[in-house]
């Protein structure tokens, strides 16, 4: 079974087969995604996927509601956790984020319907058979992060945009010679 090239443990693997290029459609998932990307911005995803349960537990399993209540003590409670990434501009984007997050929910019904308009309700599939091809951003995903820094999140760079991108299916970035190229 021959997959992507760039899953260098187990962990990985499990997350390339079974999640990443998935299209996702639930906005809880959406959020969480949305949450890890941006605690991954100039780390390998590796150490995201490792402090992901524990990401789950601190931030009330990624529950915008809870989130977006954030106080002083849930901050000091989450910059002091060794079990996640402990940056203090990311820990307080993923609150703004929360609460931006809500409000997208209330002006479309659901984020899913927002954020899935970047690439019109469907998967982008690419047809690369090389890491080396695949890009870091795309028109796509600077409209995105345009849009999505427009109405207050934070770390929401297009490279971001793209990498969440990929994770929730938006694009299928799987190589051809992946099974789960077409699979997705």
């Amino acid at each position: 079974m021959k997959r992507c090239e760039w899953p260098k443990s187990e962990l990985m693997n499990e997350y390339h087969d079974k999640e990443w290029g998935v299209p996702l459609h639930d906005d809880k998932k959406l959020f969480e995604f949305l949450v890890l990307d941006a605690f991954q911005a100039g780390l390998s995803w590796n150490i995201v996927l490792r402090k992901r349960k524990s990401f789950e537990k601190a931030f009330d399993n990624f529950d915008a509601k809870k989130i977006a209540k954030y106080t002083e003590k849930n901050f000091s409670r989450l910059i002091s956790d060794a079990g996640i990434i402990r940056n203090r501009l990311k820990i307080l984007g993923t609150i703004e984020n929360a609460k931006r997050f809500l409000e997208v929910q209330r002006e479309f019904g659901s984020f899913d319907e927002y954020i899935w308009q970047f690439t019109k309700n469907k998967t982008i599939k690419h047809r690369f058979v090389s890491l080396k091809e695949l890009p870091a951003k795309t028109k796509e995903s600077d409209k995105m992060s345009e849009d999505l820094k427009k109405r207050g999140f934070k770390f929401v760079g297009s490279t971001i945009c793209y990498a969440f991108m990929q994770a929730s299916g938006m694009v299928n970035d799987h190589l051809t010679s992946c099974f789960r190229y077409k699979e997705i």
